[in-house]
C-alpha cells in the first residue's frame, strides 16, 4: 500500500498510458500545493525526485532503477557516510558496476576523514549539483539515509526549496525482517573485508570516534578488538566476534532511528511522502527470480508511476517529455501489476 495513491491488487490496463504521463486518477491523489513533497507545478521551480528510507531497505536499487527507466537521471548521493573516500565496504557505497553507467555527485568526494560535513556545506554543494544537473536538461534523484542532510535541503527557507519542487519516494520494510537481513549483511560485509579496511584507519594514538568517517558504524566497534594486546587466538577472536555483534546491534538502531525521523517528516510536518512496501520482496529473499518479481510489482512499478505523474505535469521553465527505456525490469513490473 502506498500513502497518497490507492492502487489495487489487479490494476486495470485502462489505468496505464503508454507513456506512463497519463495516470489514472482513481489511483493518483492530487497533492496540497502547499506541502513538502508536492508534486503540482510550481512557476519557476525545476523537479527532484527524493528516495527515503532505513539502512539496508533498498535506496540505492530504487534510484539506480529509476534512473534507468528515466535515462535522462543523475543521482546525488544523501548519505554523509558515503560523501567521504575510502572505507567502501563499511560505509555500503555503491559500487561503479551496481551504478550501471548512472552518473552519482557527492560519492566520495571529502578528503578529509577527520572533519565532519556539516549541513550547510551538504545542502550548498547538494544544491549545486541539482543546478548543474538541471542546466543539462537531465533529472536529480536524491538518495541517502541522512535524513537530517534532506530534512534541512528541503526546509521551507532554503536556497534548494525556492528551486526545486519535490516527489518524496519512502522505501519501507517490516523492522524485524529489516533486522535480520542488516545482520546478515553485516557478516557479508567481514566477509568482503570490513575488518582490513578498518585496520588501515585505526590509529592507537586516537580514541576519537565522534568526528568524520571515523563516525561511521563499523569503526568504534572495533577499537578494543585493534588494541588487545594478546597472543592469544581464542581471546582475540572473542573481541572480534563481540565487535561484530556490536556493529549488528548498532546498525539495527540506525534503521530504527531513521524510521522514527522519516515518520516524524511526514506526521509531525506534514511532508506528503509516498510510502512504497517492500516488505514482500524480503520476505522472498530466499529465493532470487521471486524476490525480483516482488521488486518489481511491489516497489519498481508503483515507483515508476508516481514519478512518471510527478515529471508529466507543466513544468514553467520548460517541459520534459517522459522517456522509457523499455527494460526487461520495467515489462515484467508492468506484467506483474496488470496480471489477472
Amino acid at each position: 500500500m502506498i500513502m497518497g495513491m490507492r492502487i489495487p491488487a489487479l490494476m486495470s490496463k485502462q489505468g496505464i498510458r503508454s507513456n506512463l504521463g497519463m495516470i489514472n486518477q482513481d489511483y493518483v491523489q492530487v497533492l496540497n500545493p502547499r506541502r513538502v513533497g508536492d508534486d503540482n507545478p510550481v512557476k519557476g521551480k525545476e523537479k527532484v525526485v527524493v528516495v527515503m528510507g532505513a539502512t539496508g531497505s533498498g535506496k540505492s536499487k530504487l534510484s539506480i532503477d529509476l534512473a534507468t527507466h528515466f535515462p535522462n537521471s543523475e543521482i546525488i548521493n544523501s548519505d554523509k557516510m558515503q560523501l567521504y573516500q575510502g572505507l567502501d565496504v563499511v560505509t555500503n557505497k555503491i559500487s561503479p558496476q551496481d551504478q550501471r553507467g548512472i552518473p552519482h555527485h557527492l560519492l566520495g568526494i571529502a578528503t578529509t576523514p577527520h572533519l565532519d560535513v556539516t549541513v550547510s556545506k551538504f545542502c550548498h554543494m547538494a544544491t549545486l549539483a541539482a543546478d548543474s544537473i538541471v542546466r543539462r536538461r537531465r533529472i536529480p534523484i536524491i538518495v541517502g539515509g541522512s535524513n537530517s542532510y534532506i530534512e534541512a535541503l528541503l526546509d521551507d527557507y532554503s536556497t534548494f526549496h525556492s528551486k526545486y519542487e519535490c516527489c518524496l519516494l519512502w522505501v519501507d520494510v517490516a523492522m524485524p525482517l529489516l533486522h535480520s537481513f542488516v545482520s546478515d549483511r553485516v557478516d557479508k560485509m567481514v566477509a568482503s573485508g570490513l575488518v582490513e579496511e578498518v585496520q588501515e584507519l585505526f590509529d592507537p594514538n586516537n580514541g576519537d570516534y565522534s568526528r568524520g568517517i571515523r563516525k561511521a558504524i563499523g569503526v568504534h566497534e572495533l577499537d578494543r578488538y585493534f588494541r588487545a594486546c594478546t597472543n592469544s587466538k581464542v581471546l582475540r577472536n572473542k573481541l572480534l566476534q563481540e565487535g561484530i555483534a556490536e556493529i549488528k546491534e548498532n546498525s539495527c538502531k540506525l534503521a530504527c532511528r531513521q524510521l522514527k525521523k522519516i515518520l516524524r517528516l511526514q506526521n509531525v510536518k506534514g511532508w506528503n511522502i509516498h510510502r512504497v512496501d517492500a516488505t514482500e520482496v524480503f520476505r522472498k529473499k530466499k529465493s532470487k527470480l521471486e524476490a525480483e518479481e516482488a521488486w518489481a510489482k511491489h516497489v519498481i512499478g508503483p515507483s515508476v508511476m508516481i514519478v512518471a505523474h510527478f515529471l508529466s505535469t507543466k513544468t514553467h521553465i520548460q517541459d520534459r517529455p517522459i522517456i522509457l527505456k523499455p527494460t526487461s525490469l520495467f515489462r515484467m513490473s508492468l506484467a506483474a501489476t496488470v496480471a489477472p
